[in-house]
């Protein structure tokens, strides 16, 4: 029977650990944490959004890597697969209005109960509170435990060991130093899914932080989404931010700071919003216009004086214009630490088309700790899992 060591006890560790021993492999999982998936249990404390139920092709769309292989992975076990094995385990899903996938019980706790229970009654041993430390000079793999060190010696190894966000959690990304001295090329770590820094007056915070600028629509380059902001005391924070963040983050790397536009008003065309405008009372102050006419907020009028320090243009047309492109300069990202995941790791050129790194062979690389990107939305947890999935059959099969 293959021995397989899977380090790391995530959704794409657990994942390669089921698929290695529905193979018909020996696996032993270790964690270096106390407990198993502490930042997947995080992710799905307020309600565990585990994939999306757009089509494939749309699906596809939003990872970012250099080639094909993990769009062909996620191709393979697609949010249809990720439902029918969750219903496997006796926890249906359902779709919300937005399209993402939850399970009913919508917390991510009763899923993991019951995936830990299925993978030790097929065999699996976890072993928490087991940091990898390396290799040993026989080529053993080796751990750190509260007893001593530890040596293990396996067949074939999967590290799935997150990325370098969430700390406290056990992704802090200490393992790239490892495989550095094996000669594995990196991709830089870059914080993803994560707040961005605006340099906001006195005036604004001391009114308006922590408040929501709600139904607005954001866009960077090509990519545009909907939905809320919130702002903070260093910039902006919410979901609607992290489809256009990968866009962001590349233009603030080129150039040191980026362009957001914001349409204060998505639901008006610029035409109809100038003509509202324009039909506005000139006795009125700019603040009553663009609240009686743009119909827009006491916040998204103060975001309006706050970019053209408060002197927006009087031509309707040109009012109009800006509502629906208003330009907020973004400075810097949020802090990697307080990311939901980060960019970078193992690059792609290191791993054959089964994700095992050509400089060390019989180790394989899933997950988040691989150079790729995607935003929120259950898509970074359903290609976490088809990478483990991927790599655990592989890994089971190669002789």
């Amino acid at each position: 029977m293959k021995r397989i060591a899977i380090i790391g006890s995530g959704p794409a560790g657990l994942m390669a650990a089921q698929a290695a021993l529905e193979q018909g492999a020996r696996v032993s999982i270790y964690e270096a944490m106390p407990s198993a998936a502490r930042k997947f249990l995080m992710a799905g404390k307020s309600g565990l959004n585990i994939s999306h139920s757009e089509n494939v092709d749309q699906l596809l769309g939003r990872y970012d890597a250099p080639d094909g292989r993990l769009k062909a992975m996620v191709s393979a076990f697609n949010a249809s697969d990720v439902r029918d094995w969750m219903e496997a385990l006796d926890e249906p899903s359902f779709v919300g209005s937005s399209g993402r996938i939850f399970p009913v019980a919508m917390k991510a706790s009763p899923l993991l109960r019951k995936w830990l229970r299925k993978l030790a009654e097929q065999g699996a041993e976890l072993h928490t509170r087991h940091r990898w430390t390396g290799w040993t000079s026989e080529g053993m793999l080796a751990f750190s435990t509260q007893s001593g060190s530890v040596q293990v010696e396996s067949d074939a190894t999967i590290l799935a060991l997150g990325g370098k966000s969430w700390s406290r959690l056990g992704s802090d990304g200490q393992w790239a130093s490892i495989l550095s001295e094996r000669g594995v090329p990196f991709d830089r770590f870059e914080p993803s899914n994560c707040g961005m820094e605006v340099g906001w007056s006195d005036r604004l915070l001391s009114q308006h932080e922590g408040a929501p600028v709600k139904s607005i629509a954001l866009k960077m380059g090509d990519k545009s989404s909907r939905g809320d902001i919130v702002i903070t005391r260093h910039g902006i924070e919410s979901g609607a931010l992290y489809p256009v963040a990968a866009d962001l983050r590349k233009e603030l790397s080129s150039n040191g700071s980026a362009t957001l536009l914001v349409d204060l008003a998505p639901d008006v065309q610029t035409d109809a919003l100038a003509k509202r405008l324009a039909s506005a009372n000139r006795k009125d102050s700019m603040s009553n216009r663009l609240r009686k006419a743009a119909r827009l907020d006491k916040l998204k009028v103060a975001l309006v004086n706050e970019v053209t320090r408060g002197s927006p243009p009087g031509d309707p047309s040109e009012l109009a214009t800006l509502l629906k492109a208003l330009p907020l300069t973004v400075t810097g990202t949020a802090p990697m630490d307080d990311a939901i995941s980060t960019a970078g790791g193992v690059s792609w050129d290191a791993l054959d088309e089964h994700l095992m790194l050509k400089a060390v062979p019989n180790t394989y690389c899933v997950g988040e700790m691989v150079s790729w990107d995607a935003p929120t939305g259950g898509y970074l947890l359903t290609a976490c899992m088809a990478m483990g999935k991927a790599a655990g059959e592989a890994a089971a099969k190669a002789t």
